[in-house]
């Protein structure tokens, strides 16, 4: 979520092997599906709320259809989307940041 709005492209983790974790230190490959095919409502539902309490920048992780975790300190795939996708999530950044500091 970049300013209260979901970053169009999602990165799904997958575990590689024998391996159960997806963490990108356990060999994960990821692949990179259109939000709309992934996101669940609570995501959605978050976004204004994340915004309203002043976070930027907000990583969501999702298992299933559940929103597990909302990373603050260390959202993290803005290359593996952009790779995949072709989206440049950096660039969306840059013009929300730049849009929070004209207030």
């Amino acid at each position: 979520m970049i300013g209260g709005k979901p970053v169009p492209f999602c990165f799904g983790a997958h575990p590689q092997g024998n391996e159960v974790r997806g963490q990108s230190g356990c060999g994960r490959q990821g692949r990179g599906p259109a939000l709309e095919r992934a996101r669940p409502r609570d995501c959605r539902n978050a976004g204004p709320i994340l915004a309203a309490r002043g976070l930027l920048l907000v990583g969501l992780d999702v298992i299933g259809d559940s929103l597990t975790e909302i990373n603050v300190t260390s959202p993290t795939c803005f290359q593996e989307i952009t790779d995949q996708a072709s989206f440049d999530v950096a660039a969306m950044f840059v013009d929300a940041l730049e849009r929070a500091l004209q207030g």
